[in-house]
């Protein structure tokens, strides 16, 4: 059995997720925002295997944990190719948005691409490129019936598009023609903000 635990980290409220095998310790996690003591301590006390950090894409404020969270784990830390200029830039985006400066973050060093399959106990994670909100924003499909959306799909909303590599219509087209093709009933699990479900979006959304 896989059990899964929410993290709500960092500057903006991000939401971390961590996916636990029951049987062996180990653990994947969704988006890693914050180099914090007491979250690196909680991980410590659940005594899991962190194996690899899925980045949903390279905004400052879902990376923020990354270099800490390999030092202290040694896990792998993935993102896409597309989005390796997002985490260049994270220090001078948190300059430009809060006046925080931040250290470089250099222990992203895997690629994801599209299509990309990642295992933990009997729940399987496939890679769905998304672009929009970052240009190479990766959301995860699981086999189970879960979706991490990141920043590309809110309830009843999307991610803003106006930072560099933003794109409203290429995000319009990334949950239009890949997310609403899931079923209805598939559980989105956002990288801000409450979940929701696809058939609630295709319905409800305010922007698509």
């Amino acid at each position: 059995m896989v059990e899964m635990l929410t993290f709500v980290q960092g500057p903006i409220d991000a939401n971390n997720y961590l996916l636990i095998d029951d049987d062996t310790k180990d653990a994947l996690l969704i988006d890693c925002s914050s180099p914090d003591d007491d979250y690196i301590n909680e991980i410590k006390r659940l005594g899991v295997n962190l194996k690899k950090v899925l980045l949903t894409h390279g905004h400052f404020d879902h990376i923020l944990g990354c270099n800490r969270f390999h030092e202290e784990f040694g896990c792998d830390i993935y993102v896409s190719q597309e989005d390796k200029e997002q985490i260049e830039y994270a220090p001078q985006m948190t300059m430009v948005l809060g006046g925080v400066r931040i250290p470089e973050v250099t222990s992203v060093k895997k690629e994801i691409k599209e299509g990309d399959k990642f295992k933990i106990g009997d729940v399987e994670l496939t890679a769905i490129s998304t672009p929009g909100h970052t240009l190479g924003g990766m959301c995860y499909y699981t086999n189970d019936g879960k979706l991490f959306s990141g920043d590309t799909l809110f309830k009843r909303s999307v991610g803003r598009t106006d930072f560099m590599g933003g794109s409203l219509e290429q995000i319009k087209h990334s949950v239009i023609e890949k997310l609403f093709k899931l079923p209805d009933d598939t559980v989105v699990y956002c990288g801000h903000g409450p979940e929701t479900t696809i058939g609630y979006e295709k319905q409800y959304n305010e922007v698509v």
